[in-house]
């Protein structure tokens, strides 16, 4: 190994030098690890923080979002300053502020099938910081292909997981989960919900994890899946097998290069979604209103989110209760359904076809398009 320790990183590693599991062997190896994480959001934001601080010597970030005001409840990298600006930006700062001697790499761009594999070469470790099942199966199929650890984090609401998939010792994600749960059926944080403190826990278990693997200590989480509920405060542990059919890693796999994973998971936009699923925009649906028309608003968001903000003359009917709350509607009523960001509302619309009414409409990217186009005071969340 020609990589070295100053003084000043001696000094700063001290008390990792004195532990016989790192050393100066460790620190070295910590040094000349290269880690790729996906995502700079709430489980990439601790996750960056500690591996800056604990020495990891080359750290590339893949994200393209900016960051918003809703982020800050958990996403421990920013501030209120940096709000507005991209996160990679605001990332870099923060992580060359905690160690200076850092090599960092900035891809400020979506992690695609068609860029995953020139952004992932140079690295040893993927950790997968995303909130979306197509960034999943991408980061897992990749690093199966490529013959590379992904360490897996999730959150949701008060619940997290995490694990670590190596085909070469053990099960894959897909292994865990052959298939995606079918479009909208899992809601987003977005939709759902996160505590702020969750993605910090499950965040330093990737942290954790991903240092683990570089210094070859311990026990990994290779062939087990971590379970966490916060509201519990309870782990659980699940033993994952290699599934010997598995359409990636198995013994006669099916998948053997990177796909589209957005066709895959069934969140592609198709161009026939405005004829399948009749939308409204938020400045068409103002312009309506203003001249009069006479609409039944319906928001089928949840009780807590209707007290935040809420359309006016809207009347609550809560997804869950939509069915039988419809029959308190006229079916020669003209209906426009409205939730958080529109998925709630596509749903929606289909119950009520079912329950045989056909002047329907969704309001396209829900009550948040609302206050981003037509009405500012309304409280984004």
């Amino acid at each position: 190994m020609t990589e070295s320790l100053s003084k000043a990183e001696i000094a700063r590693y001290s008390r990792h030098l004195i532990l016989p599991e790192v050393g100066m062997a460790g620190q070295l190896k910590l040094k000349s690890a290269r880690v790729l994480m996906v995502g700079a959001g709430g489980l990439g934001a601790p996750l960056g923080l500690y591996l800056a601080a604990a020495g990891v010597g080359h750290l590339g970030l893949v994200d393209s979002d900016v960051v918003d005001a809703s982020n800050l409840q958990r996403q421990v990298l920013y501030g209120h300053e940096d709000v507005g600006r991209p996160k990679l930006e605001a990332a870099s700062k923060r992580l060359l502020g905690i160690n200076p001697d850092l090599k960092l790499e900035l891809f400020e761009t979506r992690f695609t099938a068609a860029n995953a594999t020139d952004i992932a070469r140079d690295y040893d470790i993927i950790v997968d910081g995303t909130d979306n099942f197509a960034t999943r199966y991408l980061v897992n199929d990749l690093c199966v292909l490529e013959g590379k650890a992904n360490v897996h984090g999730s959150v949701f609401r008060f619940e997290g997981q995490a694990s670590v998939f190596d085909a070469r010792r053990g099960p894959c994600y897909r292994c865990l989960y052959p298939e995606p749960p079918s479009p909208g059926m899992v809601p987003s944080c977005a939709e759902g919900g996160v505590l702020g403190i969750l993605p910090g826990v499950m965040g330093l278990i990737q942290a954790t994890e991903t240092v683990k693997l570089i210094l070859e200590q311990g026990d990994s989480l290779i062939g087990r899946l971590l379970l966490f509920d916060a509201l519990e405060m309870s782990f659980r542990e699940m033993k994952l097998k290699k599934n010997p059919d598995c359409s990636i890693c198995g013994e006669d796999p099916a998948v053997t290069a990177l796909v589209d994973y957005e066709v895959f998971c069934g969140t592609a936009p198709t161009g026939e979604e405005s004829e399948d699923i009749p939308e409204v925009s938020a400045t068409g649906l103002r312009g309506e209103l203003d001249r009069g028309a006479a609409l039944k608003l319906i928001d089928v968001r949840e009780p807590h989110e209707f007290e935040i903000c809420r359309l006016p003359q809207a009347e609550l009917m809560p997804l869950g209760q939509l069915p039988a709350a419809a029959a308190a509607l006229g079916k020669d009523e003209e209906v426009v359904v409205y939730c958080h960001h529109g998925v709630r509302g596509r749903k929606a619309l289909a119950l009520l076809r079912e329950a045989g009414f056909t002047r329907l409409r969704n309001l396209a990217g829900g009550i948040d398009a609302w206050s981003v186009d037509v009405a500012s005071d309304v409280p984004r969340y």
